[in-house]
């Protein structure tokens, strides 16, 4: 039996990211919204709702996703979008996060940038507040949309770069390489923009490399394609390049087939610095604990392996280096 239970992978302090708050929507949740908005929708129970959550790739899964997003109307909306991740983190003892957001997805629905980012950031700073959930935001352009439609979401963004640390790139990857949006990652880091990017999960380790030296990303969101190429396994880690992996959401989404083909812990004995991360939890049956017990149950992974899979995340992370420290020490005074 595996000395790494359940009970204690959630009392282990954890950090995420690589979560993306649309696809925190719960059942419950997108049927009440839609109730509260008058919105109609083709599910007249969250039952139904729960059973459209299955899927067999990766457009199955944003055909829904981009569905459920049609309740998020008002500010209060995404404020309690965000609120209720939040809750779910806190319970799991994730003690800091730093979530993506997917503005194009709401504007390009007449809903104002501003309601979507005012929203969010009120319920990341009561999470500050109240839960001792420390918190960092990243805008992601939608990769199957135009550089233009990009350029257009980065504007809109300017008034708010207080609030925002870095941009990303999400949505389909197959047929959308990073290199479509050279110019506007260019812009970004003029702005003084982190930049991420999905790269590596349905699409090749090319563009892993690609994000690299193109977007010069920080982190590469997914990149489990990356052991196929054993150059960019020795760069990412003489670089220390982190990966945001997400394991439940590989196997949802057929990257493999299960969890004991999964390559994460490969990686991380190999001294990449992989992290572990819900992705879209709502929709791939779990939150951090259940991500890090799949890993458990499938790989039988150690309590060694745990605290070295947080600790890349804290030092992967977009805080300062006093924050870090402070995590660090959480970890080091855990019980667990």
């Amino acid at each position: 039996m595996s000395e790494v239970t359940i009970g204690w992978l959630n009392n282990l302090p954890k950090v995420e990211l690589h979560l993306h708050l649309e696809g925190s929507l719960e059942p419950e949740l997108m049927f009440e919204l839609a109730k509260r908005n008058q919105i109609a929708m083709p599910f007249d129970s969250v039952e139904k709702i729960r059973e459209a959550y299955e899927f067999s790739n990766l457009q199955d899964f944003l055909d829904i996703y981009y569905q459920g997003a049609n309740v998020l109307q008002l500010e209060q909306d995404f404020y309690d979008l965000t609120w209720a991740y939040l809750e779910k983190s806190h319970a799991q003892n994730v003690i800091h996060v730093e979530p993506f957001f997917d503005p194009q997805t709401h504007t390009d629905r007449g809903v104002d940038f501003s309601t979507v980012i005012n929203g969010i950031t009120r319920a990341l700073d009561d999470a500050r507040q109240q839960m001792g959930i420390t918190s960092q935001l990243i805008m992601c352009f939608l990769r199957h949309l135009s550089e233009e439609d990009a350029f257009a979401t980065l504007n809109q963004a300017e008034p708010f770069l207080d609030r925002i640390i870095a941009v990303g790139l999400d949505s389909s990857e197959q047929g959308h390489p990073p290199e479509k949006f050279s110019r506007v990652y260019k812009k970004a880091r003029e702005l003084g923009l982190l930049t991420v990017a999905h790269a590596g999960e349905e699409g090749p380790a090319e563009f892993i490399w690609t994000a690299i030296n193109d977007l010069k990303v920080s982190r590469i969101d997914h990149g489990v394609r990356a052991l196929d190429d054993p150059e960019l396994i020795t760069y990412l880690k003489n670089k220390h390049v982190p990966l945001t992996v997400c394991p439940l959401s590989n196997i949802k989404l057929r990257v493999f087939d299960s969890m004991a083909e999964h390559n994460i812990l490969v990686m991380l004995e190999k001294g990449v610095c992989v992290t572990v991360n819900s992705d879209d939890p709502a929709y791939f049956g779990g939150y951090m604990t259940e991500n890090f017990y799949a890993l458990t149950e499938s790989l039988s992974m150690s309590k060694e392996q745990a605290r070295l899979l947080v600790l890349n995340s804290i030092e992967a992370s977009f805080v300062d280096g006093e924050r870090k420290r402070k995590m660090r020490q959480l970890l080091a005074d855990s019980t667990c």
